[in-house]
């Protein structure tokens, strides 16, 4: 197992915890999951540091207080529902989408891709793909993933055969492989200049200036699982989040 961050706030490993438990559906709709004392009592930690994680899964969506009742897991196709920029969101791509694969899963030597995925081997899995919207190719992303990982999509024909077309994402083919499912994605924006190869599969001029969005996946268990980086063409996609002050 993947050792939790050093200096990670209690409440947040009970939060990491509880979601974990919610991810695997272990509270189905309408069991109610346990009080902020049982919880307390359990792990033994303050009420407050139970309150704080409570907190963190409501502004998620993962969970609903109903007052007199208690606290019950969110029904799974609302979890996420208002979350613009989710994880679930990102594995909604393929619902007005279609993925093309342009570099079939394979195996090769990567050691930037392979450090950052905290990998002790510098051999990563790595596949390519176009993401279309109706037949306009507005992303080109490459992604990496540990040996161990790799090897649960080495079956999946759309991933192993070039120009497959498919409506799958990887994240949400890994989702229902992994021992734990995804729970977040630590992401960097930044513009870089298309490269020939990824200028012939976009339809634009090499150099031509490009949306850059990395993105590291995490498990609930701490593991990193993807590294995908993706090129967008910025005339065919915008990047959009809601910012809100703390505490409202």
């Amino acid at each position: 197992m993947a050792e939790q961050p050093l200096r990670e706030s209690t409440y947040l490993r009970l939060a990491r915890e509880l979601r974990a438990a919610i991810l695997r559906h272990d509270y189905p709709e309408g069991v109610r999951l346990p009080t902020e004392a049982e919880l307390a009592a359990h792990h033994q930690v303050s009420r407050q540091t139970v309150r704080r994680a409570f907190q963190d899964l409501v502004a998620e969506g993962l969970v609903h207080r109903v007052p007199g009742r208690g606290t019950f897991a969110t029904p799974r196709d609302e979890q996420y529902l208002r979350q613009f920029g989710s994880v679930d969101d990102l594995m909604g791509l393929s619902i007005d989408t279609r993925m093309d694969l342009v570099a079939p899963l394979h195996r090769r030597v990567d050691v930037d891709a392979a450090g950052r995925l905290g990998l002790h081997t510098d051999q990563v899995h790595k596949l390519a793909f176009l993401r279309r919207h109706e037949e306009t190719a507005f992303c080109h992303t490459a992604v990496f993933l540990p040996p161990a990982v790799g090897r649960l999509l080495e079956s999946v024909p759309e991933l192993t055969e070039a120009g497959a077309p498919s409506a799958f994402t990887v994240i949400g083919l890994l989702d229902q492989r992994l021992p734990e499912p995804i729970d977040e994605a630590e992401q960097s924006i930044t513009v870089a200049e298309a490269t020939p190869e990824i200028a012939g599969h976009l339809g634009c001029a090499p150099g031509r200036a490009l949306l850059r969005v990395d993105r590291v996946y995490q498990s609930v268990a701490g593991q990193l699982v993807e590294l995908a980086i993706s090129h967008f063409l910025p005339e065919h996609y915008s990047y959009r989040v809601r910012l809100k002050r703390s505490g409202h």
